[in-house]
């Protein structure tokens, strides 16, 4: 028995359509001589199982598709929470920053500071500035109590500060503004045996004559105006010596 060479798909269905039509108009011997039954049922099985194919390539397709959507809405998903962590990050960095800023400026506020006072430069506390401006400035308002007891606390509790020379000259001045001139005479003695060379040494000085004069010592103030014109010959201390030796009797 000859077998059937089956053309494309659409030639098939023609085909079967043509055949399907003669065999209708002719009888049945004619019928079975041009076309089998089994040849024409294979090129329906053959017909549909392409179609099927055609149909799971499409669902397939369809489905790939589905999948390709899912999985850009997952991205755009990931996308959106990764700018959004990234945004926590920054703001993170940024409070960091600025804490970190913060931390210095606190930090600085105990370091110690380059000073530069009566001539004298060295590094001293903020703390130790703060001390003796205060005590300074009691002294300058006329409150000279409360300025002798500051520069006392002062030295006290900075007995290594560069400040010290010239809170010894201050807290002099305040015992002498307040008729201590004993103490004053201390005071003074105290900062010329420690630091001789310090720019108030030589108002020191004068400044124990001074309270000499008021104690009514007269030779000791002489004295110590004859020596600050020999230790501090150049000094303007040494110059008011002078003047007040030649009105001394």
């Amino acid at each position: 028995m000859k077998r059937l060479v089956l053309p494309p798909v659409s030639a098939t269905i023609q085909r079967i359509a043509a055949l399907a039509l003669v065999s209708t108009a002719m009888l049945p011997g004619a019928a079975h001589a041009l076309f089998e039954d089994g040849d024409a049922r294979r090129a329906i099985l053959e017909l549909r199982s392409r179609v099927d194919q055609l149909q799971l390539v499409d669902q397939n397709t369809a489905s790939e598709i589905q999948q390709m959507r899912s999985s850009l809405l997952e991205l755009q998903g990931q996308i959106s929470t990764l700018r959004s962590e990234m945004s926590t990050l920054r703001g993170q960095n940024e409070e960091l920053a600025q804490n970190l800023q913060q931390a210095e400026t606190r930090l600085k506020a105990f370091e110690p500071q380059p000073v530069q006072v009566d001539g004298a430069s060295f590094q001293a506390q903020p703390a130790e500035q703060q001390a003796f401006d205060a005590a300074l400035q009691l002294l300058r308002n006329g409150q000279y109590e409360q300025a002798r007891n500051a520069f006392k606390s002062f030295i006290d509790q900075h007995p290594n500060s560069g400040y010290v020379p010239s809170a010894q000259f201050w807290l002099g001045n305040s015992q002498y503004a307040t008729r201590e001139y004993q103490q004053a005479i201390a005071t003074f003695n105290e900062l010329l045996k420690q630091s001789p060379q310090h720019e108030r040494a030589p108002d020191a000085a004068l400044a124990i004559a001074n309270s000499q004069i008021e104690l009514k010592n007269v030779p000791a103030a002489r004295q110590t105006l004859q020596n600050l014109i020999t230790v501090y010959p150049e000094s303007s201390a040494a110059n008011d010596a002078r003047e007040r030796l030649a009105r001394l009797r």
